[in-house]
C-alpha cells in the first residue's frame, strides 16, 4: 500500500538492471496489488536515446510512477524518466552543458529507488547522469524536485553482487565519503557522515574482496548511503571533477574510474595543501589506510593504489582505451 496521502499508482514503470529475475519479487507483488507494470531494462548508464525512447513509451502507455531497482545507472534512468514525462520540446534542452540547463515546468511522476549496488548513493540525490554520445559528455539532468519520493536501502539487495561490481561501487562510494570530507565546502553534517563512514568502509570493501560477509554489505550499503547524502550538501572534488569528462571521452563507468583516480588525487591534493584542518584530515585518512593495509601513514596511499588493482581493477590506461579517444566530428 502507498504512504498515506499518496495517490495509488495504476500503472508503474519498473526501471531493472539486466537480471530480469532480480525484481521478480516487486513484479509479483505490485501485480498482486492490482497495478499494471511494464519493464524497462538498463544495462549501462543511461544514453539520450534510452530516455527519450522510453519516455515517449510511458507517455503512450500511461504510466502514472517509475520504480527503480538496480545500480547507480538504473536509479538515474528512473529519475530521468520520471522527471521528464511531462516535459515539452527537446529532451536535450532540460540537460546541463550540453543543452539549455532548462528549468522542469510540470510537476514530476512519483519515484521509488531501491539500490541493489553500494556505490553511487543516486537513491538521496537530485540530479542524473546522463550519457550524450553525440558530444561525447556525461552531464546531468538536476532538479530539487528530482529526489527520490521513497528510497528504500535493503542491504540484503546488494548481497553476492559480483566481486568486480562490488570492488569498483565499493571504491566509488568511499570517494563519495572521502572528497566530501576534505572539501572547502565541508560542514558538521558531512563530517559527522563521513568520519565514521571512511574507516567502516575501507574495512568493509577489503573483506567483500576476500569472500562474502553480509555484514559488510550492510556496512557498505550505509557507507553508500552516507556518500550521497555528503555530496549533495557538500560537493565533490579533483576525483570526481576528472572522472566524469573521461567517462564521456572513453565511455568507461564512472564508478571505476573514480577507484582508478583515487590514490592519485589523495596524493595530489595531500601534496598543495597548507589549511591545517584539512591537514588534520588528510592525517586521519593517511591513518584510516595505513591501519587497514598494516603499512606506516606516509606510504597509505601508495599501498591503496596497489591494493586496488591487485584486487583487479585494472589501471586507467586499461579503462580508457586509446582507441576510444578519438574527438567527435565537427563539420563546417
Amino acid at each position: 500500500m502507498p504512504p498515506p496521502g499518496w495517490p495509488r499508482a495504476q500503472h508503474v514503470l519498473l526501471v531493472q538492471g539486466s537480471n530480469p529475475q532480480r525484481a521478480a519479487f516487486l513484479v509479483d507483488k505490485l501485480h498482486a496489488a492490482q497495478v499494471r507494470v511494464s519493464t524497462f531494462t538498463i544495462a549501462h548508464e543511461p544514453t539520450l536515446a534510452n530516455i527519450e525512447q522510453r519516455v515517449e513509451l510511458a507517455r503512450q502507455y500511461g504510466v502514472d510512477a517509475v520504480v527503480s531497482l538496480g545500480g547507480g545507472a538504473v536509479i538515474d534512468a528512473g529519475k530521468a524518466i520520471a522527471a521528464l514525462m511531462k516535459a515539452h520540446g527537446p529532451l536535450i534542452d532540460y540537460l546541463e552543458v550540453v543543452g539549455n540547463g532548462r528549468i522542469l515546468e510540470s510537476a514530476l511522476l512519483t519515484f521509488v529507488a531501491l539500490p541493489t549496488t553500494a556505490g553511487t548513493g543516486a537513491e538521496v540525490t537530485k540530479n542524473a547522469v546522463i550519457n550524450v554520445p553525440a558530444h561525447r559528455r556525461k552531464v546531468s539532468l538536476r532538479d530539487n524536485r528530482m529526489l527520490p519520493d521513497l528510497a528504500i536501502i535493503d542491504p540484503v539487495l546488494t548481497d553476492n553482487t559480483p566481486r568486480s561490481v562490488t570492488l569498483a561501487s565499493g571504491l566509488d562510494a568511499l570517494t563519495q565519503v572521502i572528497e566530501p570530507y576534505i572539501c572547502n565546502r565541508a560542514t558538521p553534517y558531512t563530517d559527522a557522515l563521513c568520519r565514521a563512514a571512511i574507516p567502516q568502509g575501507i574495512s568493509a570493501l577489503m573483506q567483500l574482496m576476500k569472500q562474502e560477509c553480509p555484514q559488510s554489505r550492510d556496512t557498505m550499503a550505509w557507507v553508500s548511503l552516507c556518500g550521497g547524502l555528503a555530496l549533495a550538501n557538500a560537493g565533490l572534488g579533483v576525483i570526481h571533477g576528472l572522472a566524469g569528462p573521461l567517462s564521456g571521452l572513453c565511455d568507461a563507468p564512472n564508478g571505476a574510474l573514480c577507484g582508478s583516480l583515487l590514490p592519485f588525487g589523495l596524493m595530489l591534493n595531500n601534496a598543495h595543501v597548507t589549511d591545517p584542518t584539512l591537514l588534520v584530515r588528510f592525517d586521519e585518512i593517511r591513518r584510516w589506510f595505513a591501519s587497514a593495509f598494516g603499512v606506516p601513514p606516509m606510504q597509505a596511499f601508495e599501498a591503496l593504489r596497489d591494493w586496488r588493482h591487485q584486487a583487479g581493477l585494472g589501471s586507467l590506461r586499461t579503462r580508457c582505451n586509446p582507441l576510444r579517444w578519438r574527438p567527435a566530428v565537427h563539420h563546417p
